[in-house]
């Protein structure tokens, strides 16, 4: 697997199987087929970088109901990462652990798959929108996370490719305005992982540039940056998805697809 800080791009595709209103990888519940078509999407940005295929599997999925523990979110079952493992090894993909928190910490929850993230070719990818504070219903609030809480999971990953022996880890973080990531100057960089902030502002390509510009704006230096697409939510509130030649204008190292 060729890593971030060796020059790669990701590329690839999100979902969470048989949720079409999550992702197109969980379209049909047909994973050999989504990855196929994902893969000839990849090929559209071959360039100056080598590109890595990169599914991003929901893994921790949150909801509008406490559930038992009253934390607003499930966690997917081990066999279904395993299924999903197995086929990014067959395409030669990263998979990227995605976490949707509720109420539970970020923490716990990367925790609670580390024997996945033990494998040399897994990572993580967290949505801090989805995190809500006591007393908070996710989907009635934009969630938010803060530089410290990110420090966590960046200290964790660490010491873990340290124990372990590992590649370097990706973890991601997705941002669609400023508030959703608070204090990031208190964000640090950890040996052995790579962060990305990935920007998922929705709507027509004008809109998505500015809030690419806006969202950026804050970011330290060693953060590398991401872009988001949504078919679509995209589409409908903008007309069109952007171009793979305009995804790359603004020089991204992640691109995923929703």
């Amino acid at each position: 697997m060729t890593p971030l800080s060796s020059g790669a791009r990701l590329v690839g595709w999100c979902g969470h199987p048989g949720a079409p209103g999550q992702g197109r990888l969980g379209v049909g519940n047909d994973l050999a087929a989504r990855t196929t078509e994902m893969l000839a999407l990849t090929r559209q940005y071959a360039g100056a970088k080598p590109v890595v295929p990169v599914m991003e599997l929901i893994v921790t999925t949150v909801h509008a109901t406490p559930g038992a523990d009253g934390t607003y979110r499930t966690r997917i079952d081990g066999a279904v990462i395993d299924q999903w493992l197995a086929m990014a090894r067959r395409r030669r993909a990263l998979l990227l652990l995605n976490i949707q928190p509720g109420r539970a910490r970020f923490i716990d929850e990367v925790r609670a798959y580390e024997r996945w993230l033990e494998e040399p070719d897994v990572g993580v990818a967290l949505d801090p929108e989805w995190s809500v504070q006591p007393g908070q219903v996710p989907g009635r609030v934009f969630g938010h996370t803060t530089g410290a809480e990110l420090n966590l999971v960046g200290q964790y990953l660490s010491a873990l490719v340290s124990r372990r022996g590992l590649p370097e880890k990706v973890a991601v973080f997705h941002q669609l305005n400023p508030g959703v990531v608070r204090q990031e100057s208190t964000l640090r960089p950890y040996p052995g992982m790579a962060w990305v902030k990935s920007v998922d502002g929705i709507g027509s390509p004008g809109a998505k540039v500015a809030t690419w510009k806006r969202v950026t704006a804050t970011t330290p230096d060693f953060v590398r940056l991401g872009f988001k697409l949504f078919y679509q939510e995209d589409v409908k509130t903008g007309g069109r998805l952007m171009t793979p030649a305009e995804v790359l204008a603004l020089h991204p190292v992640y691109v995923m697809y929703e």
